[in-house]
């Protein structure tokens, strides 16, 4: 090794920034081990590479005595004064040992060492990076797909997107470009395993959060979110700029905004509501597109009765009563759907309710 193995080192520390003082140090430990298989094992043997030219050095310490007991560990005093005569007894002098082949094994021992602390700074920078973007969304390409797990590039990283945080109605195939949602990210003893969702809320809100510079901004706050991935999503928005429409400022011109989550999620439903601390206005707008003609509010139980037309039970409640159970998820209220005809014949007691309208 020499100047040039330095400089390498150098290049290490700025490229995959490995600090090149610890790979010097796990390279002497190293170097000490391979040593002490090939040659034996002795207590008093150190490793050494010069910062300056890169040799590497075996330094064997020995204690000066009058009289050698253990020739490992030992020079007698006659000895050590051959090389400087202000040696005396219970001083120690280092050698330098320089056995057959001994070059060769340190080279294999530091590049083995090396790549070894490059795979290990990888995997911590990896992990780091992706911990930094968990709960956020990375775009990333799809690589294979196996058993129906799909795999994705998201950089120096492979993601895992498993069969429960995919969207049944979704067709991925190899090569496609998705947007995904960072779920969880783990040490693995293979590298950082990154896990992924198409599926979660979360998608859509920071997906929102890109495309929407008023909430970007925090001039329009997401207040609720609730999905059925693949089917539909309610998200309640609320500005804090009287002047500015918040449902109008995430559909934007023309519906564009909105438009790009929509083909995002592969033509997904979203409803964007307003939001409001009247519950009973709000109860009436996560209902729609019903038409809401009154809402009974029960504070202690939070819980709704909403009144709608004969005609808009249906509607209201939803296909599998999709459109309430989302209303009742985004707005945090346990809702019930009535008509007036339904109210009365169920003996609704309405003095246990605040009339809302």
């Amino acid at each position: 090794m020499n100047k040039e193995f330095l400089d390498a080192l150098s290049d290490l520390e700025r490229e995959k920034h490995i600090s090149k003082d610890e790979i010097i140090a796990a390279i002497e430990e190293a170097v000490k081990i391979a040593y002490t298989k090939n040659y034996g094992d002795y207590p008093n043997v150190r490793v050494e590479v010069d910062r300056e030219n890169g040799e590497v050095l075996v330094l064997m310490s020995m204690e000066v005595v009058e009289e050698v007991e253990d020739d490992t560990c030992q020079v007698s005093l006659e000895e050590a004064q051959s090389y400087d005569e202000r040696y005396e007894p219970g001083d120690v002098i280092e050698y330098q040992v320089d056995p057959k082949d001994f070059g060769r094994i340190a080279t294999q021992t530091a590049r083995q060492v090396i790549l070894q602390r490059i795979r290990e700074a990888e995997r911590a920078n990896s992990y780091r990076e992706f911990i930094e973007k968990q709960h956020e969304v990375v775009s990333a390409k799809v690589e294979r797909i196996s058993n129906g797990t799909i795999f994705l590039n998201i950089g120096n990283t492979e993601g895992i997107l498993p069969v429960s945080e995919q969207v049944r109605s979704e067709r991925i195939e190899v090569g496609d470009r998705i947007k995904v949602y960072v779920m969880d990210v783990k040490r693995a003893q293979k590298g950082t395993q990154v896990f992924l969702s198409r599926s979660h809320p979360g998608l859509v809100r920071k997906l929102f959060e890109q495309e929407i510079p008023e909430i970007a901004d925090g001039v329009v706050e997401i207040k609720g979110i609730a999905r059925e991935a693949g089917s539909r999503t309610k998200i309640a928005v609320y500005s804090h700029d009287e002047n500015i429409d918040p449902v109008g400022a995430c559909v934007g011109n023309r519906g564009g905004r909105v438009q790009n989550i929509v083909d995002e999620l592969f033509g997904e439903k979203i409803d964007i509501i307003v939001w409001s601390d009247d519950p009973a206005v709000l109860i009436s707008n996560v209902l729609r597109p019903a038409v809401v003609e009154g809402v009974y509010i029960n504070e202690d139980e939070k819980m709704a009765t909403a009144v709608v037309p004969e005609n808009q039970l249906s509607l209201a409640i939803g296909r599998e009563g999709q459109n309430v159970r989302l209303a009742a998820r985004v707005s945090g209220w346990k809702i019930d759907i009535k008509s007036k005809a339904q109210l009365e014949a169920s003996g609704f007691a309405f003095d246990e309710y605040e009339d809302a309208q």
